[in-house]
């Protein structure tokens, strides 16, 4: 990657609707430089997707919460059925698998308290393979994002 790759780069993460003509005066290259640029990115996997971040309270998504999950143990199979699991669960935006005391992070949406305790009985109350959860409820969206910061060197 060059400096016009990453000057696109740095500019689609945050705005991934600017078309390649406004790039292309953003970064002094030609739009189909631009063009053929972004198709490349995108073709190697830099750019894996492009999405639109909705507010949830707007779609009727009142709470956020950051959960803390530990299994009862890490086994293969176990590990995989619960990642499965979280992968298909729409109220899971985004899931972890970490070190340290716990093994996996969840940032969850929820309707209301009541949508939440629903959620804690079927997946977490119900599975013996949780030894324990706990559950941190979001008081404000503070920073919310998916950048990556861009540096030349990058490689």
């Amino acid at each position: 990657m060059d400096e016009f790759d990453i000057s696109i780069l740095n500019l689609v993460q945050h705005n991934c609707r600017l078309t390649a003509e406004q790039l292309s005066k953003k970064v002094g290259l030609s739009p189909s430089a631009c063009q053929r640029r972004l198709t490349k990115l995108r073709d190697i996997g830099v750019i894996e997707r492009e999405i639109s971040v909705i507010a949830p309270e707007t779609v009727g998504r009142q709470l956020m919460m950051v959960v803390e999950v530990t299994l009862e143990r890490e086994h293969p199979n176990i590990m995989s059925e619960f990642k499965n699991s979280m992968k298909a669960t729409p109220e899971v935006m985004q899931c972890y698998y970490v070190t340290g005391e716990v093994d996996f992070i969840l940032i969850l949406t929820a309707r209301d308290m009541q949508h939440y305790e629903r959620f804690t009985q079927q997946f977490f109350f119900d599975n013996p393979n949780i030894r324990r959860f706990h559950t941190m409820v979001v008081m404000d969206r503070v920073k919310q994002g998916l950048s990556v910061p861009i540096e030349a060197g990058t490689e």
